[in-house]
C-alpha cells in the first residue's frame, strides 16, 4: 500500500464544533481565516480559510509538518499578527479592529505564552523572570513578588526562586517559563513546542503540569507540537497541511481515533 493510500485508509472523519458549540462559551472563533505574505513578487498563502471554534476550558493541540501553517496560526491566535482576510474573535473581541496598543492589552489580559526555548533572561533569577509580564502591566513591586512566588509554587519551583537559569535544568527552566505565563491570570495558554528541547522523561513532567493547570485552573490550552505522544495529552487535535485543516478530531484520551503521523500526512495526496 502506498503512503497516500495508507493515509486515506486511516483518515478519521473531521469532527466539526461549529454547529455544536454554545456561542456563550467560545473563547476563540476563527471564520474564513487567511494569512498571505508578500515576498517580492510572490505571495505565500500561509493559512487558507480556517473555521474553528474553541470553547473555554478546552485543551487542544495543533499539529502539522514544517510549513503547514502552525506558526502563522499561533501568531494570529496570540494577537501578535492579524489575518489578511477573515476574522478572529478572542473573548468576543474582533482582533482586526483593534489598534496595536489595544491588541497588546488584549494579549496581556487573556493570553500566556510558553516557548520551546524558554526565553528566560539569563542574568535574572527565576522569580525576576516570572515577574516580567507584571512589570509591563505596571503592577507594584510588592504585588509582583508575591504573585511570582505563588506561580513558582504552582509549578513546584518555590525553592528555586532565587536561582539563575544557568543553575537550573532544562525542565526547571521550562517550569519557570510556565510560571511566567500564569502571573497575569490568563484564560488562554499558548504553548509552542513546550517539550521540543527536553528529554522524554522531562517532557512527561511538563505535560503533567499543563494537564494539572487545565484540570485545576480550567484554562484553555492551545499547544503546538510535532509529537503525537504529546498531542495525546490534549482533548482535541487539529492537523494542518498547506495552511488548511485536514483533521479536527477528539484525541484517544477522550475516546477519539489514533492520531496520524504528521510526517505521513505531509506526503499524502490531497
Amino acid at each position: 500500500m502506498t503512503v497516500s493510500a495508507q493515509s486515506a485508509a486511516h483518515r478519521a472523519p473531521i469532527v466539526s464544533t461549529l454547529e455544536d458549540a454554545d456561542p456563550a462559551t467560545i473563547t476563540v472563533r476563527l471564520r474564513d481565516l487567511h494569512k498571505i505574505y508578500q515576498l517580492g513578487v510572490n505571495e505565500v498563502h500561509a493559512v487558507r480559510g480556517l473555521n474553528v471554534d474553541i470553547p473555554e476550558g478546552q485543551y487542544i493541540s495543533i499539529m502539522g509538518a514544517s510549513g503547514s501553517g502552525k506558526s502563522t496560526l499561533l501568531n494570529i491566535l496570540g494577537a501578535l499578527d492579524v489575518p489578511t482576510k477573515g476574522t478572529y474573535h478572542l473573548a468576543k473581541e474582533l482582533t482586526s479592529k483593534l489598534s496595536r496598543d489595544e491588541l497588546a492589552a488584549l494579549r496581556n489580559k487573556y493570553i500566556g505564552f510558553i516557548f520551546q526555548n524558554f526565553n528566560l533572561l539569563t542574568r535574572s533569577t527565576a522569580v525576576e523572570n516570572v515577574e516580567l509580564p507584571m512589570v509591563y502591566s505596571g503592577v507594584p513591586t510588592g504585588k509582583r513578588r508575591a504573585a511570582a512566588l505563588s506561580a513558582l509554587e504552582k509549578v513546584g519551583l518555590a525553592d528555586r526562586a532565587n536561582h539563575l537559569p544557568s543553575e537550573m535544568s532544562g525542565g526547571q527552566q521550562q517550569r519557570v517559563a510556565i510560571a511566567r505565563s500564569l502571573v497575569n491570570n490568563p484564560r488562554v495558554l499558548l504553548a509552542d513546542e513546550p517539550t521540543g528541547n527536553l528529554d522524554s522523561h522531562t517532557s512527561g513532567e511538563i505535560m503533567k503540569i499543563l494537564d494539572e493547570l487545565h484540570q485545576q485552573e480550567g484554562l484553555t490550552i492551545i499547544l503546538v507540537t510535532h509529537d503525537p505522544g504529546v498531542a495525546e495529552f490534549t482533548e482535541r487535535s487539529i492537523i494542518l497541511k498547506d495552511g488548511r485543516i485536514i483533521y479536527d478530531q477528539p484525541t484517544p484520551r477522550v475516546g477519539g481515533p489514533e492520531l496520524p503521523d504528521v510526517r505521513t500526512v505531509s506526503l499524502a495526496e490531497d
